[in-house]
């Protein structure tokens, strides 16, 4: 069974769009993952924008790889580093904690995702 951040089993993120380093609709990882794609965040129109101007850019649709972009409210499987670099930047997206992987914790406090958590 794969955990989640609060010990429970991890919980489907999102289907529309369709997220997860995978493609499997859930923050799983594996050695492949790279950029460590496990927290279940809820995009939103700051966040975006933050991202696109520190290089990410998650809004604008990119056909060729099957990527329509993201909008506010969409739910996505974001690398654990970005989220940690927003939240210190004040802009961290909010996180459902049960679908965040467990290895999450290995670059993110639990204390901080719980500040920004909307399933406790």
């Amino acid at each position: 069974m794969v955990m989640n951040v609060i010990g429970t089993e991890l919980e489907v993120c999102g289907s529309d769009p369709v997220t997860g380093f995978y493609r499997d609709n859930c923050c799983n990882t594996g050695a492949g993952d790279l950029g460590v794609h496990t927290v279940c965040a809820i995009m939103t129109d700051d966040f975006l924008n933050f991202s696109k101007a520190a290089g990410n850019d998650l809004s604008t649709s990119r056909p060729e790889f099957g990527f329509k972009g993201l909008s506010d409210g969409d739910n996505w499987c974001l690398c654990a580093p970005r989220w940690q670099e927003a939240f210190e930047a004040g802009q961290a997206p909010p996180v459902r904690l049960r679908a965040t992987h467990l290895l999450t914790l290995e670059w993110v406090s639990l204390s901080d995702l719980k500040a920004n958590a909307i399933d406790l």
